[in-house]
């Protein structure tokens, strides 16, 4: 960052809010940055490789993954978001406890490998892996679905469940979870020696 920008790290909004923030995958404490000069610069860097993408949640709150939220304008808050459905919670890929985003203003949330937006109808319905849900507006149905068909369960190598998300409304999917990353990369991983 340059030297025109000041780092004051608080609890936004008292100890419930933070406790809030806890339980939807980030910290107690934020930093504020602020610029006391102009043209200064300030750079973000995601967790894990894939894309930094600007929403502005003004118009309609977004729900995001526990790990998506990065960076926000002060007119933005994050709190939690617990999911109605026992299904989508148990087998949607999240859990039960997701980011909610809303306010007025631009957020920057992070999406693990590619990103693909998607804007849907009213009543129209994607169903995707389930942890390829990167956040999707409030106005979209997230719900979990089992995989239909005993070979499909067994050989489709796509887990018993598909998370369902149905609009009106906008999703952003990513084309790799950190899970799913792990997974492949374990097999290569140094084995302890005896």
């Amino acid at each position: 960052m340059d030297a025109g920008i000041t780092m004051a790290t608080n609890m936004q909004g008292g100890f419930m809010k933070g406790l809030g923030r806890m339980v939807s995958g980030e910290s107690l404490f934020m930093a504020t940055y602020t610029s006391t000069a102009p043209n200064q610069e300030i750079v973000i860097a995601s967790s894990f490789a894939g894309n930094i993408v600007p929403i502005d949640v003004t118009a309609r709150p977004v729900i995001a993954q526990r790990t998506a939220f990065l960076c926000a304008q002060p007119t933005v808050t994050l709190s939690a978001y617990v999911t109605r459905s026992i299904k989508a919670g148990l087998f949607g890929g999240e859990g039960f406890v997701l980011q909610k985003l809303a306010g007025a203003g631009i957020v920057f949330i992070e999406i693990d490998g590619s990103l693909k937006e998607r804007t849907l109808a009213p009543g129209e319905t994607i169903k995707v892996d389930t942890g390829n849900v990167a956040a999707f507006e409030e106005t979209v149905t997230y719900q979990a679905e089992m995989v239909k068909g005993f070979k499909n369960i067994l050989f489709g190598g796509e887990g018993l469940f598909l998370t369902t998300l149905t609009g009106p409304g906008k999703v952003w999917l990513q084309t790799m979870s950190i899970a799913s990353f792990a997974k492949q990369i374990i097999p290569f991983l140094p084995k302890p020696s005896s």
